[in-house]
């Protein structure tokens, strides 16, 4: 009898073949013990749960995937091993099927994920550009894909307006504002490379620019106003007077590099041509010049042409024209000692004649007198009507109207290391954890100006600290051991500061030992240790304490004043905004900001307790006045608190 024979006969017959029975998953099974210590492990836990059903991955498998699935089972094998955890949307669509199967919270096994923060692989968002893709992924609930259209709109709408641009008035303004560009830049005085924006002029403006290439695709200055703006630079930053010149006040590093960006903002609105969308003046490049900040008419033209853009005057047009005052001063204005500049004045139709420009020639001290004058009582009529339109303190009302500011803000730094990464499995993900963690606990300890912090040089323990002088030459500060204070200190000269003839220094550095509160000890070592090498990858070491994470396209670790602005706001875009799709985020209603605002959190904690303006000076390095004008939020209920602290003394007693 041939073996199909046999078989069939066998069948017949009511004989069960030898071999493996396969089991028929429960649909709802009993666990073996109700009581287990929870392990800490994705890996682990999964095993644990396994055990107490007394079920295998495989069975797992036919319990939890569908007919018309294809989920392989070696998947959730390796998710047992420890080999491979979920990383797209269907792997976390079982997963919660599997926690459901076993009766357990939802969210229990995502909880125990070593990137638990990670953006899902696989989610819908086709039509909209990669790189955008990549700023919302990590905004997005793992069931993106399962919600209804209407409600993936929402959310996509929500995290654009709320999470990535920010939801202010300013802020909308000034995205608007950055689609159109006029400034002119400097970069053999500011160092930095001009953006390429020759696609987005128009044909009247392409034809202000001439015959240079060069300018026309990158809006660079012409060389004659570049030249004379060097001129003034040196004039006042330099550290002796040329002899036969007059100066009142030097202007350090960042003054200089806004006097430059004001300067080219106001010379690139009068290039831009009056047909295109910005609106400009039309002055040729060849034609500009310093000497044009004596024309009253001009500068008229100016500040109204802002205020049209803005909707309003604003500090920003006072401060303007107080600048023209200063270059017009006598006897230590600039433009007032370099009169011969005037033979490069060229009439300006609508704005200055060649008969005035002769008479500008003729008597150059006049004319500056004239200026000085006019800008004066513009400013003052500017003054009177200017409005607000950045309200610094509007993307943190939400801390600053907590009771307990600094509290409320730690919480930032209380969520970053709920969700930090394992350290083992995602080394350069757990690095840009501890870096955004030390941000916000060493701004919150010390208070500092961006320059300052992101300036910060680091010692590790086993080397030897930089004396106070040599950090007095390099106008830098530095945190490093201290064996006498057993103690992480802070040690950065009064030179180093914006401020650094304040009464608040006295010429005496700023030297603070930092507090070991919430185990920042540990968190600097490791850092310092483990995390800074992976951040640096191979890339040149700027030596400061924070670095960014050197990639292939960008082997420069040092930040500038803008990567550390956009590493701050990234951190509270991803850890600081509360975002009711994900459940993460610290604050609600807390908006991106970078960070100088964690000033205005310091000063303002300590008005709420103590309603000092002294005390709150000390902990932004600053003046009583200071803090009275600029930083200190101090709601007029609080003041009523304070009071009625003292006055309920009183009833106390009785």
């Amino acid at each position: 009898m041939s073996s199909n024979s046999s078989r069939a006969a066998s069948v017949v017959a009511g004989t069960r073949k030898r071999g493996v029975v396969r089991k028929i998953p429960s649909e709802c099974p009993t666990p073996v013990t109700n009581e287990w210590i929870d392990p800490p492990g994705f890996a682990d836990a999964l095993r644990l749960h396994l055990a107490r059903y007394q079920e295998s991955y495989l069975l797992l498998h036919r319990a939890v995937i569908r007919p018309d699935e294809t989920f392989d089972p070696a998947t959730i094998k390796g998710w047992c091993s420890g080999k491979r955890t979920p990383r797209n949307t269907a792997s976390l669509d079982v997963l919660a099927r599997i926690e459901a199967r076993y009766a357990l919270p939802k969210g229990y096994f995502k909880a125990k994920l070593p990137h638990q923060a990670r953006a899902p692989a696989g989610l819908n968002l086709g039509g909209i550009p990669r790189a955008e893709q990549r700023r919302l992924a990590w905004h997005l609930p793992d069931d993106f894909n399962d919600r209804p259209l209407a409600e993936r709109s929402e959310i996509l709408n929500w995290v654009r307006t709320v999470v990535i641009s920010g939801a202010t008035e300013y802020r909308r303004y000034q995205a608007e504002a950055a689609k159109n560009r006029y400034g002119l830049c400097f970069p053999s005085l500011t160092g930095r490379k001009p953006q390429a924006n020759s696609a987005k002029l128009s044909e009247d403006e392409r034809a202000v620019y001439h015959d240079d290439d060069a300018l026309l695709s990158n809006k660079i200055a012409p060389p004659g106003l570049t030249a004379e703006i060097s001129q003034l630079v040196r004039f006042k930053s330099a550290t002796l007077t040329d002899i036969g010149f007059q100066r009142s006040g030097v202007w350090n590093e960042e003054t200089t590099a806004m006097r430059l960006e004001h300067l080219g903002l106001m010379f690139g609105a009068m290039v831009a041509s009056p047909k295109g969308a910005i609106g400009g003046l039309g002055v040729p490049m060849r034609h500009l010049t310093l000497a044009m900040l004596v024309i009253p008419r001009l500068w008229d033209w100016y500040i109204q042409w802002r205020e049209k853009r803005r909707g309003f005057f604003t500090r920003w047009e006072v401060d303007m024209l107080r600048n023209g005052m200063a270059f017009t001063r006598q006897e230590t204005g600039w433009l007032r000692q370099m009169a011969p500049l005037g033979e490069r004045l060229v009439p300006i139709e609508g704005i200055v004649t060649a008969d005035e420009i002769e008479a500008l020639r003729a008597d150059w001290s006049a004319a500056c007198d004239r200026l000085h004058s006019h800008a004066s009582a513009r400013a003052k009529e500017i003054e009177r009507v200017a409005r607000v339109h950045r309200d610094p303190f509007e993307p943190i009302l939400p801390v600053l109207e907590a009771d307990s500011p600094v509290g409320e803000y730690r919480k930032i730094a209380d969520e970053i290391l709920r969700l930090a990464p394992d350290a083992n499995r995602h080394p350069r993900a757990a690095a840009e954890a501890a870096r955004s963690f030390l941000l916000i606990r060493l701004g919150l300890h010390l208070g500092l100006r961006q320059k300052n912090l992101r300036q910060l040089l680091v010692c590790p323990r086993d080397q030897t600290p930089r004396t106070e002088r040599q950090l007095e030459m390099m106008k830098r500060g530095e945190i490093r051991w201290s064996d006498r204070e057993s103690g992480w200190e802070v040690l950065i000269p009064a030179v180093a500061f914006k401020n650094a003839g304040s009464s608040f220094f006295g010429g005496r550095p700023f030297r603070l030992v930092l507090p070991d509160l919430g185990d920042l000890y540990r968190h600097i070592d490791q850092y310092v240790r483990r995390h800074r090498s992976v951040l640096l990858g191979g890339a040149e070491d700027p030596g400061t304490f924070f670095v960014k994470s050197a990639k292939v396209s960008s082997r420069d670790a040092a930040y500038d004043s803008n990567t550390f602005y956009e590493a701050w706001r990234l951190v509270i875009q991803r850890y600081g905004i509360f975002n009711p799709y994900t459940g993460r985020g610290a604050v609600v209603g807390l908006l991106p900001h970078g960070p100088h605002n964690i000033r205005d959190v310091l000063a303002t904690h300590i008005l709420k307790q103590t309603g000092s303006f002294e005390r709150a000076s000390y902990a932004i390095q600053d003046t009583p006045e200071m803090v009275a004008k600029h930083y200190g939020r101090f709601l007029p209920q609080d003041k009523s608190a304070l009071a009625a602290q003292i006055l309920n003394q009183v009833w106390m007693v009785a």
